[in-house]
C-alpha cells in the first residue's frame, strides 16, 4: 500500500481565497487544480461546522488529483450568512463555484452533513457528478439516530471553542479508534469555532429535508463508507443508503467511528482511490 506523505501543515500546498459566489461570499480551497492530471477532481462537503483545516488530510493525501473545499457561511473563514440556506440554494451556489473554477464535471464526496449535500447536489446537478463517495451519512431526517450521549455533545458548540470540553467528550463523540491515535490532537487543533448563526443555521438548513424519495432514481456510481462503531450516525443509516441507491457498494470500517476517514486514514484512501480510479480503467481497457 502506498504510504501517505502527509506534511506537518496540509494546508501549505491550498489555494485559498475569498470568492464571490451567487451573491455570497465563500472561503475556497483547491488544491492542485493546475496540476495535469488523469483524474477528475474531487469536490468535498464538509460535516456541520467543520471549517477546510479539519478535512485538508484528506486533500493532500489524495496527491494525484484535484480537490475542492470550501467553508459554509460562517463556518470557517466564510463570513456569516445574512439569510439562512437550505440544500437546493446551497446546491445552486456550489454549482456556480464549478463556472468560476472552470471545472465541468466532478467527482463528489461529503461527510456526515457534508454528505447529505453531497446527495443532495448529485441529485439536483447530476450532469456535473461522475461518482459520489457518502461517508459517515443519512438520508436526512428519516435517519435513525445515533446515541443520546453523543447527539447531545454534537449539538453543543462548545466541542468547538473549549478544548477541554472536546478532550473530555472526543470519544462519546467520534469513537475509540482515533482517540487512542496521535491523529486526536491534530484534529482537535485543526478545528476553528464556527459562528453561533452560522452554526444555526447549518443545523436548520436540513430540517425536513430527505433524500430517501428520490435516492432510488440516482443513477451514478457511489460507495457509502462507514463506521460500525460510529455513536453519531450508526451503520444502519448506511445500510439504508445502499438499499435505496441503485448498485451503490457499501464499505464498512471495523472499529470506525465517525471520524474513521482520519482514524483510518490509509485504508479509507487506498478505498477512495479504487473507486475514482475503477471507472477510468475500464474506459482505458
Amino acid at each position: 500500500m502506498k504510504e501517505l506523505a502527509i506534511s506537518t501543515d496540509p494546508m501549505t500546498a491550498a489555494d485559498v481565497r475569498l470568492m464571490e459566489v451567487g451573491g455570497r461570499t465563500l472561503r475556497v480551497a483547491t488544491w492542485r487544480l493546475d496540476t495535469p492530471s488523469e483524474h477528475l477532481p474531487v469536490l468535498f462537503f464538509n460535516g456541520i461546522g467543520a471549517n477546510i483545516e479539519a478535512v485538508a488530510p484528506l486533500a493532500e493525501a489524495l496527491d494525484d488529483r484535484g480537490f475542492v473545499m470550501f467553508d459554509m457561511p460562517g463556518v470557517g473563514g466564510s463570513p456569516e450568512p445574512t439569510v439562512p440556506y437550505n440544500p437546493f440554494t446551497m446546491g445552486w451556489t456550489t454549482a456556480k463555484l464549478l463556472d468560476q473554477l472552470k471545472l465541468e464535471q466532478v467527482d463528489v464526496m461529503g461527510v456526515s452533513w457534508g454528505g447529505a449535500m453531497a446527495q443532495h447536489f448529485a441529485l439536483q446537478h447530476g450532469s456535473r457528478v461522475r461518482r459520489l463517495i457518502l461517508c459517515a451519512t443519512t438520508a436526512g431526517m428519516l435517519m435513525v439516530p445515533g446515541s443520546p450521549a453523543a447527539l447531545s455533545k454534537m449539538a453543543d458548540p462548545r466541542r468547538y471553542v473549549d478544548a477541554a470540553f472536546m478532550e473530555k467528550h472526543f470519544a462519546t463523540l467520534y469513537g475509540d479508534a482515533l482517540g487512542k491515535t496521535a491523529g486526536k490532537n491534530s484534529h482537535i487543533g485543526r478545528l476553528k469555532p464556527p459562528s453561533r448563526r452560522g452554526y444555526l443555521y447549518q443545523l436548520i438548513a436540513m430540517l425536513g429535508w430527505t433524500s430517501a424519495p428520490a435516492l432510488p432514481f440516482l443513477r451514478k456510481p457511489t460507495l457509502i463508507m462507514m463506521g460500525d462503531e460510529d455513536a453519531i450516525v450508526p451503520l444502519v443509516n448506511g445500510r439504508f443508503l445502499h438499499a435505496l441507491i441503485p448498485g451503490s457498494e457499501l464499505e464498512v470500517f471495523e472499529g470506525g467511528g465517525h471520524l474513521f476517514l482520519l482514524s483510518h486514514r490509509e485504508q479509507s484512501v487506498a478505498s477512495i482511490r479504487e473507486f475514482l480510479n475503477r471507472e477510468e480503467l475500464r474506459q482505458a481497457a
